[in-house]
């Protein structure tokens, strides 16, 4: 089968396109013929040796999606979509970047789904993340939202989630970079605020936040939410990983606080999330689709200050 690994930490082309032995299925595990896989972030760290706990030679990828080849399981049938994220795939184990992927059975999830194999790619890690995060909001119609982090995938996917089943919601999103609010007024939101230094440049107040920051902008983001309000951190861009701050001190009174993120994965919620996505009519088409051959240009474009939205590739 074909396959892009990576031998060394390194740029791009340290992603080598070459035939390789197709997974044998063994107890516990079932091969998956690979229709898609979208590309991340934490792919491009791992990459560049950012993972201390992964091992080269290595295939990456901590998603894919497609067809069960061969299971060892009674609940997966030959032929049946699926889809698979997170879970140490493409860290501790080869990932979805190839046309075949050997995966543990827990970690495969059946879907029913009329979407093209490009826009279900789209899908797993990134819009179950937002989905998480919209479900942990409880959002209703009047509740004013402020994505915190909206040039993200997953900042993007909770709007198009949002505004599927809210299209008149008032949502506003933020940036640090003046040079992409056009961008995001044209994707759907309503006002954008610059983010500068982990600093809002405003006043202004809201029911509802999606922080993608963390533990960086935490505290300014208390003083942005209203009683009864709920903020959920979903994301860690602000490159802090851990918290420092006391609850009992500095979260606000009347106020809750919760995180969401993809590490608790499971039949039900992927399920909900593909039944959403149908029932409001989520676009979920990805901004661009490379084939594996070309899967250096999907890591260069992801990484340029061009990309917005979903970078897939499809192998098969």
């Amino acid at each position: 089968m074909k396959a892009a690994v990576v031998y060394e930490a390194g740029g791009p082309e340290q992603l080598k396109v070459e035939m390789v032995k197709q997974p044998e299925v063994k107890a516990g595990w079932s091969l998956v013929k690979v229709m898609g896989f979208g590309i991340n972030h934490s792919e491009i760290f791992t990459r560049k040796g950012e993972s201390p706990s992964v091992k080269f030679p290595r295939i990456l990828g901590i998603e894919c999606v497609g067809v069960v080849e061969e299971s060892t399981s009674p609940n997966l049938k030959n032929g049946q979509k699926v889809v698979s994220f997170m879970g140490e795939m493409g860290r501790a184990y080869d990932g979805g970047y190839a046309q075949y992927c050997l995966l543990p059975n827990d970690n495969i999830f059946p879907i029913k789904s009329n979407l093209s194999w490009p826009e279900i790619a789209a899908i797993p890690e990134t819009y179950y993340t937002a989905y998480m995060s919209l479900k942990n909001l409880r959002i209703n119609e009047n509740d004013k939202v402020l994505v915190r982090g909206a040039t993200s995938g997953v900042g993007y996917a909770f709007l198009k989630l949002l505004r599927g089943r809210y299209p008149n919601i008032n949502c506003v999103g933020t940036s640090r970079s003046e040079n992409k609010r056009a961008l995001l007024e044209q994707a759907g939101y309503d006002e954008v605020i610059i983010d500068q230094d982990n600093i809002l440049q405003t006043d202004e107040s809201f029911d509802r936040i999606l922080d993608l920051i963390g533990p960086a902008a935490i505290l300014d983001t208390f003083k942005h939410i209203n009683k009864q309000g709920i903020i959920c951190i979903t994301g860690l861009l602000g490159n802090q990983w851990s918290f420092d701050f006391e609850p009992l001190e500095e979260l606000p009174n009347s106020t809750y606080l919760t995180i969401a993120d993809s590490s608790d994965r499971n039949q039900t919620d992927v399920s909900d999330l593909f039944s959403y996505i149908e029932k409001y009519h989520v676009n979920v088409k990805p901004e661009k689709i490379f084939s594996l051959d070309d899967i250096q240009e999907a890591h260069r474009y992801l990484e340029s200050s061009n990309s917005f939205g979903k970078v897939v590739v499809c192998p098969n």
